[in-house]
């Protein structure tokens, strides 16, 4: 059933967020709108150098048979999600037209370059089976960092300024890490905690939906 489900659900999940993002990327000259698509291109593409192979591996020889490709599209993907936050950052400072935040601006570039540091590291034993947990931990700790930051600007923005999508925004933000942190620290141990990536991914799905019903709002 997974060799059949899963590989659907990751095509119509790419599909999607890349299609959106072109769209919004493509029939907008509004810089916000603009951003919002290529911050869903680059999490369909950096999801996809992930997913692709995985979607290989089901229906082939199976995920153990494939640990250097999987491996390189989870570091793929570690990047390019640390790309998506300094993006969305990027629109929530847009959006609520917020100035001299030069503080803030250095702490997430910091952490940004601390977490795609960590994940280059070789001992996050990318490419192979069951790599070491701890560095897990140890790449996700700015991450994580970077993820209450934006779901307390996203939430309390939103409230300040009685915006539903943004409250919204930062309630699917806290829901994407609620269902990632239990993979990065069990996933190992049991497959289904390992399915908690799909209501993560459509947390994802959310934030992109957001976006587009807003840019859909602006071109009628």
């Amino acid at each position: 059933m997974q060799a059949i489900m899963e590989p659907i659900f990751h095509v119509v999940y790419l599909t999607t967020v890349i299609t959106l993002g072109f769209k919004m990327v493509s029939k907008s000259k509004d810089n916000y709108f603009k951003s919002f698509g290529m911050m869903s291109i680059i999490l369909g593409l950096g999801d996809s150098f992930h997913l692709i192979p995985r979607i290989y591996a089901l229906l082939t020889t199976g995920l153990e048979s494939h640990p250097v490709s999987l491996g390189f599209g989870k570091l793929v993907t570690s990047i390019t999600m640390t790309i998506f936050y300094l993006i969305l950052y990027k629109i929530w400072k847009i959006k609520f037209d917020v100035k001299n935040t030069k503080t803030l601006d250095m702490i997430m570039y910091l952490l940004s370059a601390l977490r795609i540091t960590l994940c280059l590291f070789p001992q996050n034993e990318w490419f192979v089976n069951n790599p070491p947990v701890s560095w897990g931990i140890y790449r996700n700790i700015p991450f994580t960092i970077m993820g209450i930051i934006m779901i307390y600007l996203l939430y309390s923005y939103g409230s300040k300024y009685n915006n539903k999508d943004y409250k919204n925004l930062g309630i699917a933000v806290f829901l994407s890490f609620a269902f990632y942190a239990p993979v990065v620290l069990w996933a190992s141990e049991s497959f289904l905690v390992g399915m908690l990536m799909i209501p993560k991914t459509l947390a994802y799905v959310w934030v992109v939906l957001i976006g587009y019903k807003e840019f859909k709002k602006s071109i009628k």
